[in-house]
C-alpha cells in the first residue's frame, strides 16, 4: 500500500485556448495545483509528463517552469499516462527519489484545428507499413470493438447511448463543461453516424486546456491544510495485437485493474465512485466489465436506465461530465479522471452529483487504439 498522497489538483477552466501556448497551459495548471495544495514552486522536486508536453519532455517543461527537480518521468501510454504517473510518483517517493512530485497535462488541439486520430497516420511508426494502407481511423477502431461486442453479447446501440445520457446528467451541473445539455437515448441515436455503430454523441469532445496533480510524501500531506487522499493501489498494462489471440472486447484494464485491486486489498463492490476514460461510449462499457463491476458481456444491461447516474445508479461514473461532455484536453483524458476522483473523495464535487460517504474511488484510463495497441492505468484512491 502506498504512503503517497495527492495533495493538490487543478483543472484549467478553458476549453478553447486561442491566446495561450501549450507551455503556458502547462504552467497555468501547475500554478493552480500549487495554490490548491498550499505549496510553493520550491517544494517540487519531482516532475512527470507525457507526449503532450512541448519540447524534450521534462527537460523543456522543467526549465520553462523553473523547477529544481531530482526525479523526472516522461512515460507515455497515451491518454492513460497521468494515471500511471501518479503511481510512478508514489514509487519514486517510496524510493526516496523525491518528496513532492508535479504531474501536468495540457494542449490546444481545438484552437490549432488538429484532426483527431492524426497520430495513427504517422509514417515512421514500426506498424505503419502494415496498417496505413488500410487507413486505420481512430473512431473506426473503437467502432470495431463496439460492433464485435454487439455480435458476441447482444449489446445494443440503445445501451451504449445510456452511457452518454448518464454522463450528460452530470455535465449540466459543471459550468465549465463544453456540452451541458442533458440528452436522451433518442438524441444519441438520432445524431449523425460517425463509424457504425458509433454516433456523434457516442464520441468525446475535443478541447484545449489541461490539468495538474501534486503527489507528496505522507509526512508532507499531514502538514497541509487539505483533505488527505491516499493512493491505495495501482496497476498498468499494455495490450497489443498478436494474431488470432487478440480479443478486441477485452482491454488492458483487465490486467491493470486486477493489479490495482490486489495491491489495494479491496473489491469492486467496495468502490463508491468511478472516473473512467470515455473517449467513446464503448470505452466506458468495456472498462466496467474489465474492472469487474459486471461480468464480460453484461455491460450493456449494466448501464441501462441510468445505472451510472449519481444518486440513482449503482456505480456513479464521471460526475464532472467526463470526456463525452466536459473536457478531453490534448486528446488525453486521463488527467481529468484523477481530478474528479479527488474532488469526490474530498467532498468537493458539485452538490448535485457528490456521492455520499465517498471514501474509496477509482481513476481509470485507456490510451491508444482499442483494436490494436493501447495502454491502461488504474489507480484506487482512498480518503483518510
Amino acid at each position: 500500500m502506498s504512503l503517497a498522497h495527492i495533495v493538490g489538483i487543478f483543472e484549467h477552466p478553458t476549453r478553447l485556448a486561442r491566446e495561450q501556448s501549450v507551455a503556458q497551459l502547462h504552467g497555468e495548471v501547475a500554478i493552480g495545483a500549487l495554490a490548491d495544495a498550499g505549496l510553493s514552486k520550491s517544494d517540487i522536486d519531482g516532475y512527470l509528463c507525457a507526449g503532450d508536453a512541448p519540447g524534450i519532455g521534462p527537460l523543456s517543461i522543467v526549465e520553462y517552469l523553473g523547477l529544481n527537480v531530482r526525479f523526472a518521468d516522461s512515460t507515455d501510454i497515451g491518454g492513460s499516462s497521468p494515471i500511471a504517473h501518479v503511481a510512478h510518483a508514489a514509487q519514486a517517493i517510496a524510493a526516496g527519489r523525491c518528496n513532492v512530485a508535479l504531474i501536468t497535462t495540457a494542449g490546444r488541439p481545438r484552437a490549432a484545428a488538429e484532426r483527431p486520430g492524426a497520430l495513427t497516420e504517422i509514417t515512421d511508426y514500426p506498424e505503419s507499413a502494415f496498417e496505413l494502407p488500410y487507413r486505420p481511423a481512430l473512431a473506426a477502431s473503437y467502432a470495431m470493438c463496439a460492433k464485435r461486442h454487439m455480435h458476441e453479447f447482444g449489446t445494443t446501440s440503445e445501451q451504449l447511448a445510456w452511457i452518454k445520457v448518464a454522463i450528460s446528467h452530470h455535465a449540466q451541473h459543471n459550468p465549465h463543461a463544453l456540452l451541458r445539455n442533458v440528452v436522451t437515448v433518442d438524441d444519441v441515436l438520432g445524431s449523425p453516424m460517425i463509424a457504425d455503430p458509433l454516433h456523434r454523441l457516442d464520441c468525446c469532445v475535443m478541447t484545449d486546456g489541461g490539468g495538474a496533480v501534486i503527489v507528496a510524501r505522507e509526512e508532507i500531506a499531514r502538514s497541509l491544510d487539505r483533505p488527505r487522499v491516499r493512493l491505495r493501489g495501482a496497476g498498468e498494462w499494455i495490450k497489443y495485437q498478436r494474431g488470432a489471440d487478440f480479443d478486441i472486447t477485452t482491454t488492458a484494464g483487465k490486467r491493470s485493474g486486477a493489479q490495482a485491486f490486489a495491491e489495494a486489498g479491496v473489491e469492486p463492490d467496495d468502490i463508491k465512485y468511478l472516473s473512467t476514460y470515455d473517449s467513446f461510449t464503448i470505452t466506458v462499457l468495456l472498462a466496467l466489465e474489465d474492472l469487474g463491476f459486471c461480468a464480460k458481456g453484461e455491460g450493456g444491461r449494466f448501464v441501462e436506465e441510468g445505472q451510472l447516474i449519481s444518486g440513482i445508479g449503482r456505480v456513479p461514473v464521471n460526475t464532472d461530465g467526463g470526456g463525452l461532455c466536459n473536457n478531453h484536453p490534448a486528446h488525453r483524458g486521463g488527467m481529468t479522471k484523477i481530478l474528479e476522483t479527488v474532488r469526490q473523495l474530498r467532498g468537493e464535487a458539485h452538490p448535485a452529483v457528490q456521492v455520499k460517504n465517498c471514501n474509496l474511488a477509482i481513476a481509470h484510463g485507456t490510451g491508444g487504439m482499442l483494436d490494436r495497441r493501447h495502454g491502461c492505468a488504474t489507480a484506487i484512491l482512498e480518503r483518510l
